[in-house]
């Protein structure tokens, strides 16, 4: 077993990452467990294919444990479910000491993570990721959140986990897009800190049937885990994760939640992201080709035309900006992202012609 740490002090915290680790999980957390309530937090679908079973050996090994179901997508991590979910924890006589499990995608681990920081003010919680996205990001670094109108994630807590618990197992339950959807996260983390990791993928991409996802997974962890340890809360270092994440998150919020998958519309980003690179003169023709290649591996959804007043909306309000000032993410070289403030509406606008 693969065991990363996130170095936070007195709130650092474990990753394991194993094929089959499901099973392991009443083990892992028995030194947790004091006789408090276990919340499992999740979909009805993922309870049918994972949690049932870990719900009944949990019960084995004497942990007092229920269960909470979310709607699918991007709609459960609303104002309305949020309520929902604090008050079945209430219904579910549970307390301070209660400890949840998020057992799911981002959109799972995002609202189970936010009601486990304001329930009580705070009650313990682990992570359970059942997607790679969730895997190789949003599970780690403890960030919550839900989405209103005006942007996703507009409200929402920096609050740790206690543990993540990562099986890669769970991939081949899951449908083929949403799994390849979530590559376009890990080619990020090589090309913003690791320029030989981006090369492997770039290989392994030539047979995603084949792709080595729980090597992939351990790495991608293993720079995010750096990362936050280094830049808790985002004050500097931890923005280079946002790469391909302002346009990303435009194109979420204009095509509609759902209609464009969180890790597709962030590799679109990501390839708008290195044209503005090289027009800066940040980034050599041969690096662009490169990340462009490897993009362009991703069997990624064609969208309708996109023009620059359909998306600043968006950007304007994203939560990278201080001051009105754009904190965006550029690459100085393949592995080497920074952060530019020079970054003009009009060239995120000319930008968005790499989507066409």
């Amino acid at each position: 077993m693969k065991i990363i740490q996130v170095q936070l002090g007195k709130r650092s915290y474990p990753i394991h990452v194993k094929s089959g680790l499901l099973t392991d999980i009443p083990k892992l957390l028995t030194e947790s467990n004091h006789g408090q309530k276990w919340i499992i937090i999740s979909q009805h679908g993922l309870m049918e294919l994972f949690g049932f079973e870990l719900m009944s050996n949990l019960k084995e090994q004497n942990f007092n444990t229920d269960y909470i179901t979310l709607p699918v997508g991007e709609a459960a991590k609303s104002m309305k479910e949020f309520s929902n979910v604090i008050s079945q924890l209430t219904e579910l006589e549970c307390d301070r000491s209660t400890t949840v499990l998020a057992l799911g995608g981002g959109v799972v681990g995002d609202i189970a993570g936010f009601a486990a920081s304001t329930f009580m003010r705070g009650i313990e919680y682990f992570q359970i990721p059942t997607t790679l996205l969730a895997m190789v990001d949003s599970s780690i670094g403890g960030k919550t959140g839900i989405n209103i109108a005006e942007g996703k994630n507009m409200i929402g807590t920096f609050y740790q986990p206690k543990g993540v618990l990562i099986d890669p197992d769970i991939l081949n339950s899951l449908p083929k897009g949403e799994v390849i959807a979530g590559l376009g996260e890990v080619i990020k983390y090589g090309a913003i800190r690791d320029a030989d990791f981006l090369k492997e993928i770039s290989g392994w991409l030539d047979d995603i049937v084949s792709f080595p996802f729980e090597k992939a997974i351990k790495r991608a962890c293993e720079i995010k885990a750096e990362i936050v340890s280094k830049d808790e809360r985002e004050s500097g270092l931890r923005r280079l994760l946002n790469f391909g994440h302002t346009i990303g998150h435009a194109l979420e919020a204009h095509l509609g939640y759902g209609r464009i998958r969180h890790g597709e519309a962030v590799a679109l980003g990501m390839k708008c992201s290195g044209w503005i690179s090289e027009r800066l003169n940040l980034l050599s023709k041969e690096d662009i080709n490169h990340l462009n290649t490897t993009i362009n591996k991703l069997p990624l959804p064609e969208i309708e035309h996109i023009q620059g007043n359909h998306l600043l909306p968006f950007i304007k309000t994203d939560k990278k900006s201080e001051k009105g000032v754009l904190n965006f993410v550029v690459l100085e070289g393949l592995g080497k992202a920074a952060i530019s403030t020079n970054v003009s509406e009009k060239l995120i606008q000319k930008s968005l012609k790499v989507l066409n």
